[in-house]
């Protein structure tokens, strides 16, 4: 298990407690304490849990144990076929995709791809998608609206690739256009941040009906890196660009942008995968089930009324 700065006196203790566990297999003196100092990392965890930073959520976010799109669909999907290629140039590795049954109900789900090592973090290209990938995404999400089939998507990206070559090929326009697609598809979009959400890399697959984030996870137009080095040239200011962009679940809760908060077992989602994909399943089915007592033309009035609403504006 690997552990965050912040982390460290759980760390500390969990080696403690390995340790005597090693010493004591089958001996009852040291079961108390190994007992006693269980409680007190755990008491500890709730402790550290309970305040933590902006920032130090973020760090979770992108901590590297964290499940994936791919850990979520092999737990909570049945017959997952994935499809492949947006019929214009390739098939982008940092978005999967595909139909599924969720409780026996057909779903078109798709999401962003990282990588646990480095080859496959080069394979998936850190999950940083290039034009081919919105345009396999917006293909899927036709296809599902073609059969009457609700999408469901899944956002976990630094951002959009924001290479030479994706440019050249159409970055912008590829994301522009699912964004313009989205807004009148015809068919339920459930939309889950399950770690990064940056920019319009997240939002190029996220225009939902119904929003939520796992409760470790962020969400906004930029990363906090990135708006200090904007604003004061350097990284150093990170954390107080995370303080100002407010991207934490309960911020957006707060300013409406999204509609609710998937909890994480205590410590992350990372500490119990399984316990995070039944929350995780929990919220889809439920969302899935208001949702598709609409029919298209409320689908897509409420779809549009909910993003015209956002923000905060006067008129002088």
């Amino acid at each position: 298990m690997q552990y965050l700065d912040f982390e460290k006196p759980i760390a500390d203790l969990e080696e403690k407690i390995e340790e005597l566990r090693q010493i004591s297999v089958d001996d009852e003196v040291l079961r108390p304490e190994i007992e006693r100092l269980r409680k007190k990392a755990d008491q500890l965890r709730a402790s550290i849990f309970s305040n933590l930073t902006r920032w130090q959520r973020i760090q979770l976010a992108r901590h590297p144990g964290r499940p994936y799109t791919l850990d979520y669909i092999e737990r909570i999907t049945d017959d997952f076929i994935e499809l492949h290629g947006d019929r214009y140039y390739g098939d982008d590795k940092a978005i999967v995709g595909g139909l599924c049954r969720i409780n026996g109900r057909a779903v078109m789900l798709m999401g962003q791809q990282k990588g646990r090592d480095t080859k496959a973090r080069q394979y998936r290209n850190f999950g940083m998608a290039n034009p081919e990938g919105y345009r396999k995404a917006y293909r899927l999400m036709k296809l599902a609206e073609k059969f009457g089939i609700p999408v469901v998507t899944l956002l976990d990206t630094p951002g959009a690739y924001p290479g030479l070559e994706a440019e050249q090929r159409g970055q912008a326009e590829a994301i522009a256009k699912n964004l313009k697609m989205m807004a009148t598809l015809k068919v339920p979009i459930v939309t889950i941040v399950i770690g990064e959400g940056a920019s319009g890399g997240a939002i190029g697959i996220g225009m939902g009906n119904e929003i939520y984030m796992m409760e470790n996870t962020w969400y906004s137009v930029i990363s906090p890196e990135s708006c200090s080095s904007i604003l004061w040239k350097t990284w150093d200011y990170k954390e107080q660009a995370a303080e100002a962009l407010k991207p934490t679940a309960k911020d957006l809760l707060e300013l409406d942008i999204i509609d609710g908060i998937i909890e994480e077992p205590l410590g992350g989602a990372h500490r119990d995968m399984d316990a995070a994909a039944a929350a995780l399943k929990t919220t889809i089915v439920k969302s899935l089930d208001r949702l598709l007592k609409l029919d298209a033309p409320e689908l897509v009035s409420q779809r549009i009324e909910k993003y015209a609403s956002m923000g905060v504006w006067a008129q002088g």
